[in-house]
Protein backbone atom coordinates (compact mmCIF):
# COMPACT_ATOMS: atom_id res chain seq x y z
CA UNK A 1 0.00 0.00 0.00
CA UNK A 2 1.55 3.11 -1.04
CA UNK A 3 2.31 5.53 2.48
CA UNK A 4 0.01 8.44 2.39
CA UNK A 5 1.06 11.88 2.23
CA UNK A 6 1.86 14.60 4.73
CA UNK A 7 -1.20 16.08 4.26
CA UNK A 8 -3.32 13.18 4.64
CA UNK A 9 -1.88 12.06 7.89
CA UNK A 10 -2.37 13.44 11.87
CA UNK A 11 -1.86 12.61 15.05
CA UNK A 12 -5.07 10.20 15.71
CA UNK A 13 -7.74 8.55 13.89
CA UNK A 14 -10.49 10.10 14.46
CA UNK A 15 -14.46 8.39 13.72
CA UNK A 16 -16.25 10.17 11.02
CA UNK A 17 -18.91 11.85 13.40
CA UNK A 18 -15.67 13.66 15.88
CA UNK A 19 -14.04 14.34 12.37
CA UNK A 20 -16.63 16.44 11.09
CA UNK A 21 -17.48 17.97 14.65
CA UNK A 22 -13.86 18.96 15.03
CA UNK A 23 -13.45 19.93 11.34
CA UNK A 24 -16.58 22.21 12.24
CA UNK A 25 -15.57 23.89 15.28
CA UNK A 26 -11.49 24.69 13.77
CA UNK A 27 -13.47 26.51 10.93
CA UNK A 28 -15.89 28.09 12.97
CA UNK A 29 -12.50 29.49 14.90
CA UNK A 30 -10.62 30.67 12.20
CA UNK A 31 -14.10 32.37 10.44
CA UNK A 32 -15.35 33.56 13.54
CA UNK A 33 -12.82 34.63 15.93
CA UNK A 34 -10.80 37.24 13.67
CA UNK A 35 -14.34 38.87 12.45
CA UNK A 36 -16.38 39.19 15.10
CA UNK A 37 -14.43 38.39 19.03
CA UNK A 38 -12.56 42.11 18.40
CA UNK A 39 -15.46 43.65 18.45
CA UNK A 40 -17.08 41.59 21.25
CA UNK A 41 -13.91 42.80 23.18
CA UNK A 42 -14.73 46.26 22.84
CA UNK A 43 -18.76 45.94 23.88
CA UNK A 44 -17.52 43.56 26.84
CA UNK A 45 -14.83 45.53 28.64
CA UNK A 46 -13.82 48.96 28.36
CA UNK A 47 -11.98 50.31 25.77
CA UNK A 48 -8.73 51.05 27.48
CA UNK A 49 -8.77 47.64 28.87
CA UNK A 50 -5.29 45.87 28.05
CA UNK A 51 -8.42 42.76 26.70
CA UNK A 52 -8.96 45.57 24.35
CA UNK A 53 -6.06 46.86 23.31
CA UNK A 54 -4.05 43.97 22.49
CA UNK A 55 -7.31 42.48 20.98
CA UNK A 56 -4.68 41.23 18.11
CA UNK A 57 -2.62 39.10 20.41
CA UNK A 58 -5.78 36.87 21.76
CA UNK A 59 -7.16 36.81 17.95
CA UNK A 60 -3.83 35.90 16.36
CA UNK A 61 -3.13 33.01 18.85
CA UNK A 62 -6.35 31.49 19.14
CA UNK A 63 -6.15 31.27 15.39
CA UNK A 64 -2.66 29.68 15.52
CA UNK A 65 -4.10 27.70 17.85
CA UNK A 66 -7.13 26.49 15.02
CA UNK A 67 -3.55 26.39 12.47
CA UNK A 68 -1.71 23.54 14.92
CA UNK A 69 -4.64 21.72 15.53
CA UNK A 70 -5.63 21.72 11.57
CA UNK A 71 -1.95 20.34 11.20
CA UNK A 72 -2.48 17.48 14.19
CA UNK A 73 -6.21 16.56 13.32
CA UNK A 74 -7.39 17.58 9.92
CA UNK A 75 -6.58 15.43 6.67
CA UNK A 76 -6.92 16.69 2.97
CA UNK A 77 -5.59 19.43 0.98
CA UNK A 78 -9.36 21.14 0.88
CA UNK A 79 -9.54 21.04 4.73
CA UNK A 80 -6.07 22.29 5.37
CA UNK A 81 -6.52 25.23 2.75
CA UNK A 82 -9.77 25.96 4.18
CA UNK A 83 -8.11 26.54 7.64
CA UNK A 84 -5.01 28.51 6.44
CA UNK A 85 -6.62 30.96 4.12
CA UNK A 86 -10.06 31.83 5.62
CA UNK A 87 -8.32 33.59 9.36
CA UNK A 88 -6.56 36.52 6.95
CA UNK A 89 -9.74 37.15 5.08
CA UNK A 90 -11.96 37.06 7.75
CA UNK A 91 -9.34 39.99 9.59
CA UNK A 92 -9.18 41.88 6.34
CA UNK A 93 -13.12 41.79 5.81
CA UNK A 94 -14.03 42.87 9.39
CA UNK A 95 -11.78 45.57 9.70
CA UNK A 96 -11.23 45.05 13.63
CA UNK A 97 -7.93 43.93 13.90
CA UNK A 98 -5.87 46.57 11.90
CA UNK A 99 -8.74 49.07 11.55
CA UNK A 100 -7.54 51.58 8.99
CA UNK A 101 -4.77 49.36 8.06
CA UNK A 102 -6.44 46.76 6.84
CA UNK A 103 -7.08 47.68 3.24
CA UNK A 104 -3.65 47.75 2.85
CA UNK A 105 -3.47 43.93 4.31
CA UNK A 106 -5.11 43.21 1.10
CA UNK A 107 -1.33 42.95 -0.40
CA UNK A 108 -0.09 40.43 2.43
CA UNK A 109 -2.81 37.94 1.94
CA UNK A 110 -0.49 35.87 -0.17
CA UNK A 111 2.24 35.83 2.76
CA UNK A 112 -0.40 35.17 5.81
CA UNK A 113 -1.61 32.23 3.45
CA UNK A 114 2.23 30.98 2.74
CA UNK A 115 3.23 31.66 6.67
CA UNK A 116 0.44 29.54 8.31
CA UNK A 117 0.82 26.71 5.07
CA UNK A 118 4.40 26.91 6.63
CA UNK A 119 3.46 26.61 10.21
CA UNK A 120 0.56 23.12 9.59
CA UNK A 121 3.31 21.50 7.35
CA UNK A 122 5.91 21.85 9.55
CA UNK A 123 3.47 20.21 12.23
CA UNK A 124 2.45 17.17 9.96
CA UNK A 125 6.50 16.79 8.81
CA UNK A 126 7.95 17.06 11.84
CA UNK A 127 5.51 16.17 14.64
CA UNK A 128 2.83 14.07 13.05
CA UNK A 129 4.94 11.65 10.38
CA UNK A 130 8.56 11.97 11.67
CA UNK A 131 7.06 12.01 15.59
CA UNK A 132 9.40 14.36 16.29
CA UNK A 133 9.02 16.65 19.47
CA UNK A 134 5.93 19.10 19.79
CA UNK A 135 7.99 22.12 20.20
CA UNK A 136 10.86 21.36 17.33
CA UNK A 137 7.98 21.07 15.06
CA UNK A 138 6.76 24.73 16.62
CA UNK A 139 9.80 26.39 16.66
CA UNK A 140 10.56 25.40 12.90
CA UNK A 141 7.32 26.17 12.10
CA UNK A 142 6.97 30.16 13.52
CA UNK A 143 10.56 30.70 13.09
CA UNK A 144 9.48 29.77 9.07
CA UNK A 145 6.14 31.60 9.23
CA UNK A 146 7.41 34.89 10.68
CA UNK A 147 10.04 34.68 8.29
CA UNK A 148 7.62 34.76 5.37
CA UNK A 149 5.33 37.31 6.52
CA UNK A 150 8.02 39.40 7.61
CA UNK A 151 9.34 39.51 4.79
CA UNK A 152 7.06 39.88 2.07
CA UNK A 153 6.23 42.55 4.50
CA UNK A 154 9.85 44.38 3.78
CA UNK A 155 9.57 43.69 0.58
CA UNK A 156 6.13 45.47 -0.15
CA UNK A 157 7.19 47.95 1.86
CA UNK A 158 10.56 48.60 0.12
CA UNK A 159 7.94 48.95 -3.26
CA UNK A 160 6.02 51.89 -0.69
CA UNK A 161 2.86 50.14 -0.71
CA UNK A 162 2.16 50.94 2.74
CA UNK A 163 1.20 54.53 4.09
CA UNK A 164 4.53 55.68 6.33
CA UNK A 165 1.93 56.30 9.12
CA UNK A 166 1.27 53.00 8.91
CA UNK A 167 4.85 51.11 8.89
CA UNK A 168 5.88 51.19 12.67
CA UNK A 169 3.03 49.34 13.58
CA UNK A 170 2.52 46.80 10.69
CA UNK A 171 6.14 46.31 11.57
CA UNK A 172 5.39 44.97 14.56
CA UNK A 173 2.38 43.29 13.71
CA UNK A 174 4.02 41.02 10.63
CA UNK A 175 7.33 40.34 12.85
CA UNK A 176 6.95 40.65 16.76
CA UNK A 177 3.39 39.69 17.17
CA UNK A 178 3.36 37.08 14.45
CA UNK A 179 5.88 35.24 16.63
CA UNK A 180 4.04 36.36 20.26
CA UNK A 181 0.89 34.91 18.96
CA UNK A 182 2.02 32.18 17.22
CA UNK A 183 3.92 30.79 20.27
CA UNK A 184 0.83 31.47 22.66
CA UNK A 185 -1.39 29.58 20.02
CA UNK A 186 1.36 26.31 20.09
CA UNK A 187 1.00 26.54 24.23
CA UNK A 188 -2.69 26.35 23.56
CA UNK A 189 -2.81 23.62 21.10
CA UNK A 190 -0.03 21.69 23.01
CA UNK A 191 -2.72 21.67 26.37
CA UNK A 192 -5.61 19.95 23.63
CA UNK A 193 -3.02 18.00 22.27
CA UNK A 194 -1.97 16.43 25.52
CA UNK A 195 -5.70 15.81 26.63
CA UNK A 196 -5.86 14.11 23.32
CA UNK A 197 -3.27 11.64 23.93
CA UNK A 198 -4.67 10.58 27.36
CA UNK A 199 -8.07 9.51 25.86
Amino acid sequence: MEKETVINQRVHDFSKSIDIIQTILIYLIALLVPTFLGELLKNVFPATSIVVTKSQLIIGSMVNASLILTAMNLKGWAKILGVVTMPSISTILGGYVFKTASVFMVYMIPAIWVGNFALVYAYKKILVQKNKNYFIAGIVGIVIKVAIIFGAFGILNLLGIFPQKLVTNLQTAMGMTQGITATVGMIIAFVIYKLECRK
